[in-house]
């Protein structure tokens, strides 16, 4: 199997950072909806939006998978 068409299933520092922004968000949400506080319900959901915001950004900057920003590492 080769290599070279891995797309390296977003295992770069915008996809992480998005992901833990919208985990985070999530948690909250989830948090708010179970002791009924509708206003963090709905500001959660906005930072799930802010999560993938800042995934675009960063990945826009260089930090996406094939980024010049980013070093992969290689597998051993």
């Amino acid at each position: 199997m080769s290599t070279d068409t891995d797309p390296g299933h977003g295992n770069s520092p915008a996809a992480w950072t998005a992901v833990v922004i919208m985990l985070v968000a999530f948690t909250i949400g989830t948090l708010a909806f179970w002791f009924n506080i509708a206003w963090l319900v709905f500001a959660s959901a906005g930072l799930v939006v802010v999560g993938l915001i800042v995934g675009q950004v960063l990945k826009r900057l260089g930090y996406g998978v094939g980024g010049d920003k980013l070093t992969p590492k290689t597998h051993s």
